[in-house]
């Protein structure tokens, strides 16, 4: 959590206590439940590591091989939710298990956004949601990331 720690620093101790919370609620959940396999890509299908501290504390785990990913999720920053919808049905192979299993999610959390710990703290509540759908609800579908149907 060290990224989390340095994002942190300055925060008032009840802002700081209450990001905690938010985030042992998640660690607390996601302990009963598997690991799940997720390929992070960008536009070109290339795999990216920016978000696996993050993936990791929603309760997944990133895999490199595409094939054995049980989610993919689509990111590229400065890329919007429209830039991605667009952009992302020429790219997918329709022999990949998360294509066949519809558990492709585009990912727009940085579009004119800072990092800050908020932020951070609500991607990861966000991608425990996309991870684990029925055992977390957030309610930031539709507004940063959506489930995309190929």
């Amino acid at each position: 959590m060290s990224f989390l720690n340095d994002l942190f620093i300055g925060l008032d101790a009840a802002k700081q206590e209450d990001l905690q919370e938010r985030l042992d609620i998640v660690a607390h959940k996601i302990k009963f439940m598997d690991k799940m396999p997720v390929a992070l890509l960008d536009v070109n299908n290339n795999p990216s590591y920016l978000l696996s501290e993050e993936i990791a504390l929603a309760g997944g785990m990133v895999e490199s091989d595409i094939l054995s990913a049980v989610f993919i999720i689509y990111y590229e920053p400065g890329k919007t939710l429209t830039d991605l919808m667009r952009e992302i049905p020429s790219v997918l192979d329709s022999d990949w298990q998360a294509v066949k299993n519809n558990r492709i999610i585009l990912l727009n959390d940085d579009v004119n956004r800072e990092r800050s710990a908020e932020n951070a703290v609500s991607l990861i509540e966000d991608m425990a949601e996309m991870l684990h759908p029925g055992s977390f609800i957030f309610g930031h579908e539709g507004d940063k990331w959506i489930r995309f149907g190929a």
